[in-house]
């Protein structure tokens, strides 16, 4: 655990330098600023990249640090995120633009007009002030698309073994809650009353429900607790339980009133016929504790054959796993759908399917795109979900 911790904080400051001198060449260098107004610009960059990533490892350790202040640290991070990929791209199009001319210079039998060169500085020196402009806007959007009300997405699965008694049986899937800095009990109230609106047969709560210790946030998750459901409400865990005390709140989960799946299976029933809910500690979980390596087949160990089996699995990647053991359907979350450009890209990384449903051999796998957000509180075309799931059998 503390090599990887390191490697984590290696790779995490390399980042941040290599972020931290791109900005500063290809937008305070070709800015039109004198000596002294770039040792500034070149101040106030390094404060905002220093500032979110001191903090975010201070409030592993002060959790009352929240508020006000871990709103401005998150918004200025992802602010800065969206300022970096923009600048990337812009320079990216810009190498391209010169790749053509030198291709067609060298290659073709016509000539193309060049750009001179003071032109060209014109043109980057205008672009700088567009992209700072565009990285805030989107910022800006970003965030009153985080703090919105999830949206509510409705999907039917069918299934061809599903008793005729669970048809339409409906899931109300929450995931990625991520309780902590900047999602507290006003935002979580919210989620609760709209997943008791839905009158669920079920709930799954598939992980990532918080970002701080039981002490610090038993409050905030408390409405969770109050919601009801005739057929129970199941929680799995996710990688960030791991890094907030996992077994305090597997306890806590457990006494609010949710079965807590630790590679263990429950049968639901509905008017005598029943149907096998799995579920599986998070796919990194062997990594803290070694009672909680992640095992599918452990948890069907004594399921009855030839039962429609879900499988509630934080991380979508438990499919690999799972594929063999005939699971029916596989609730994930885990990427929240990339929730922003450039976090998209690792959302991906190691995963089959970043959001929505998708067939895979002969397993329905669906992953919502997450009720809450971690981090900046920014979301762009990834809007947060609460998921219905509506069980079809089919002819």
């Amino acid at each position: 655990m503390l090599w990887s911790l390191i490697i984590w904080l290696a790779i995490v400051v390399s980042l941040l330098t290599l972020g931290f001198l791109y900005l500063n060449r290809r937008l305070i260098g070709t800015m039109p600023l004198s000596r002294s107004r770039k040792r500034t610009a070149r101040v106030l960059l390094a404060v905002l990249f220093l500032v979110p990533f001191v903090s975010m490892m201070l409030f592993q350790f002060m959790e009352s640090w929240g508020g006000t202040w871990a709103w401005v640290v998150y918004v200025a991070f992802g602010f800065l995120s969206l300022l970096l990929t923009s600048v990337a791209v812009r320079d990216l199009v810009v190498l391209t633009l010169k790749g053509y001319e030198f291709l067609v210079a060298r290659y073709a039998s016509r000539r193309i007009a060049r750009v001179d060169a003071s032109r060209r500085v014109f043109l980057v020196q205008s672009s700088n002030l567009v992209l700072l402009g565009t990285a805030g806007a989107l910022t800006g959007y970003g965030v009153y698309q985080a703090r919105r009300m999830p949206g509510i997405v409705k999907i039917d699965v069918p299934i061809e073994r599903l008793p005729q008694e669970f048809e339409g049986f409906r899931i109300v899937q929450v995931t990625d809650i991520h309780a902590g800095l900047t999602v507290r009990r006003d935002w979580i109230e919210t989620i609760a009353q709209q997943v008791q609106d839905l009158n669920p047969d079920m709930i799954a709560l598939t992980g990532d429900l918080v970002d701080g210790s039981v002490g610090h946030l038993r409050d905030d998750v408390a409405p969770l607790g109050e919601l009801t459901a005739p057929g129970g409400k199941f929680f799995v865990t996710g990688n960030h339980e791991y890094y907030s005390g996992v077994e305090q709140w597997v306890e806590e989960a457990d006494r609010i009133g949710y079965n807590v799946l630790l590679n263990a299976h429950r049968l639901v029933e509905r008017n005598g016929a029943t149907i096998v809910l799995a579920g599986v500690t998070d796919s990194t979980g062997g990594n803290f504790l070694d009672s909680h390596t992640s095992d599918p087949a452990k948890a069907i160990v004594g399921a009855p054959s030839g039962s429609v089996k879900i499988l509630l699995a934080h991380q979508p990647r438990s499919l690999y796993d799972a594929l063999p053991l005939g699971f029916d359907l596989q609730l994930s979350g885990h990427t929240h759908g990339g929730q922003f450009i450039p976090w998209n890209l690792l959302a991906s990384l190691g995963q089959p399917y970043i959001s929505g449903l998708h067939r895979h051999q002969n397993t329905w796998v669906y992953v919502s795109r997450g009720t809450g957000y971690w981090g900046p509180p920014v979301r762009l075309g990834a809007r947060s979900e609460i998921t219905v799931v509506t069980l079809k059998k089919t002819a």
